[in-house]
């Protein structure tokens, strides 16, 4: 389906004391099933309010948002979100923080030795069976982070919506669940739509990557298609001259054009 996620005319106001803000104006976007595809900009640019409106977290002020040709009108486990911030609940487990996504979604239609096997399976996916009895106190932040991946694809969502998922974490750990999304993502043949910072991320994970322009009413600058075959190895990438003409083309419009005409 070519347009699995569609963003028709979409714009965002939100109310202040000095009167209306725009934060995103125009905003048109088609996304095809099973497509990765990467928001990135400067600061401010409204990646993140444009996921919130994809995860039907907030509703826009024009326009019209569909998933599989239903509208958005709100939250649903057909969009999953991860988040920066793993979100875990402390005083669950590892298992317990996924099993609890699994009952929310699953309760009325599975029995709990179903749903016990979805959060187990979803922990291994990840790399984390062994530590599915472990509380968040007692693992790592990329453990974590891990946890908060399981937790969405335990759901089983037809998009998984990913708010710089690996910002706050070291560059080895980040670079190694990288490629742990990658692979996760061609098992399960995901629709994912990340906002991140990173244009060497942006460029390894994407099939496109939509560049937005500078904030207030911000909007899409340009739309790159990255024509990189998968599956993707980082080492052989390193020498690549089309992984480095693409990066070279964000970074242009990121640090060129947006900041001469923010200037």
């Amino acid at each position: 389906m070519e347009k699995y996620v569609q963003i028709e005319n979409v714009q965002m106001a939100f109310g202040t004391k000095q009167g209306p803000y725009v934060a995103l104006r125009d905003i048109n976007l088609n996304i095809a099933q099973g497509e990765f595809v990467s928001l990135i900009g400067h600061s401010g640019c409204g990646k993140s309010t444009l996921l919130n409106l994809v995860a039907g977290l907030t509703t826009p002020s024009g326009g019209a948002m569909l998933c599989a040709e239903r509208e958005i009108a709100g939250p649903g486990p057909d969009r999953a979100v991860v988040f920066q911030n793993h979100s875990l609940l402390p005083w669950l487990t590892c298992f317990d923080n996924v099993y609890l996504a699994v009952e929310r979604v699953f309760g009325r239609v599975e029995d709990r030795t179903e749903m016990r096997q979805r959060a187990h399976d979803a922990l291994a996916m990840v790399g984390l069976y062994h530590a599915e009895h472990k509380y968040p106190h007692e693992i790592s932040g990329g453990m974590k982070q891990r946890v908060g991946i399981a937790r969405a694809l335990s759901m089983q969502p037809k998009v998984l919506l990913m708010d710089e998922p690996f910002g706050a974490l070291d560059a080895l750990t980040r670079a190694h669940l990288q490629d742990e999304l990658m692979k996760i993502a061609a098992e399960t043949h995901s629709t994912v739509i990340m906002v991140t910072h990173d244009v060497d991320e942006a460029v390894l994970l994407s099939d496109r990557i939509v560049m937005m322009t500078n904030g207030p009413a911000a909007t899409i600058g340009e739309i790159l298609t990255v024509g990189l075959p998968r599956p993707r190895e980082r080492l052989a990438l390193a020498n690549d001259p089309k992984y480095h003409a693409t990066r070279g083309a964000v970074l242009d419009f990121l640090y060129r054009r947006q900041l001469r005409q923010a200037a």
